[in-house]
């Protein structure tokens, strides 16, 4: 079976605090539960929640137009720090 997300890579455990609806916190259960029978490595969802969104955004052809024009746009100073989602997404995928 083939995820869009791979085995995470090693890293520090960041905590988050969020609040989902009863349909996607299942759909996130499930997920790390295919994810478990796929690589073998039980993965909290706090965990795995920080790819599967990167994975996402890296995805998203609108966000990253939209963010780009935005970047363009910004002053220098309230430009938002240059960020790595791309990467981290890539981190998980095997593709490094």
């Amino acid at each position: 079976m083939t995820l869009r997300l791979s085995k995470l890579p090693k890293r520090t455990p960041v905590r988050i605090s969020a609040t989902f609806p009863p349909e996607i916190h299942a759909a996130l259960i499930d997920y790390a539960h295919i994810y478990e029978q796929n690589y073998g490595v039980k993965e909290k969802i706090e965990d795995l929640v920080p790819y599967i969104i990167a994975s996402f955004l890296d995805t998203d052809n609108g966000f990253k137009k939209a963010r780009r024009q935005l970047a363009a746009t910004s002053k220098p100073t309230s430009r938002p720090p240059k960020d790595n989602i791309g990467n981290l997404a890539r981190e998980g995928d095997g593709m490094n």
